[in-house]
């Protein structure tokens, strides 16, 4: 980035509203994981989309209170998925998807700052655009809007009668590890258009924080702040899909 640009970026009135929707995890067996967040997160399934087999993959959908949480497995050679698999060798965090109330002038903003947009997803209410992974790092990163914007088609049409509380309430935060978390951290501000401060980009209701890497699995999302609803629980982390679920 020039200095002009990133002045520029550091001037600009950050307010528009992003809030953190979804997370998605990738896995090697479907099966396990699912059962994992069944029996040690108290959540049920909502959804499969079988339109996901047009990327080569399988996938189940939890709600968490209004937010979603999404397994999905490679069931063929070269996928996304399955590269992200073999490069952090094994399960983990895949993907991070934020909504706005304004998909197409999010669109032009990141064309303007030269953010690529690999895939524009579509729904009959709900519309996507998934950035390149290389333009933020760590995840793949998608910025979308719904239509009512309380709904979210991607979890199905009935997912809140899925959603259940009774371990947990709320997903808040996902944390990204990076060899170079300020580089990674400021990638993602400019993707999303809101500022970085100490690591920490503070979204609606929810944020993203950026850490130093320090297992040896390289560039990835590595764990998600969830709300226990037994709030004695708060402090416990439960490990799912190379994924820690901190319980705040």
């Amino acid at each position: 980035m020039s200095p002009v640009s990133h002045a520029t970026h550091m001037l600009i009135c950050f307010t528009a509203p992003m809030r953190l929707r979804q997370i998605a995890l990738v896995a090697e067996d479907l099966r396990p994981i699912e059962q994992a967040i069944i029996t040690e997160l108290g959540l049920e399934l909502c959804f499969r989309d079988p339109g996901i087999a047009e990327f080569g993959l399988r996938h189940g959908l939890f709600p968490i209170g209004d937010r979603l949480l999404e397994v999905v497995v490679p069931k063929q050679e070269g996928t996304t998925a399955g590269r992200l698999l073999e490069r952090r060798g094994g399960d983990g965090g895949y993907m991070v998807l934020l909504q706005t109330d304004d998909v197409d002038r999010e669109r032009a903003r990141l064309e303007a700052a030269g953010m690529r947009i690999v895939y524009v997803a579509q729904g009959k209410t709900i519309k996507g655009l998934h950035i390149h992974p290389k333009d933020v790092g760590g995840a793949i990163l998608s910025i979308d809007q719904a239509d009512p914007p309380e709904s979210w088609e991607w979890g199905g049409f009935d997912w809140e009668y899925h959603s259940r509380s009774g371990v947990i309430a709320d997903l808040v935060a996902a944390e990204l590890q990076a060899a170079d978390p300020d580089a990674m951290a400021e990638r993602w501000s400019i993707a999303i258009d809101v500022p970085v401060v100490d690591r920490t980009i503070t979204l609606d209701d929810g944020e993203l924080r950026f850490v130093a890497a320090g297992d040896g699995r390289g560039d990835g999302l590595a764990a998600v702040d969830v709300v226990a609803t037994d709030r004695s629980r708060s402090g416990e982390t439960i490990n799912i899909c190379g994924t820690g679920f901190n319980l705040v």
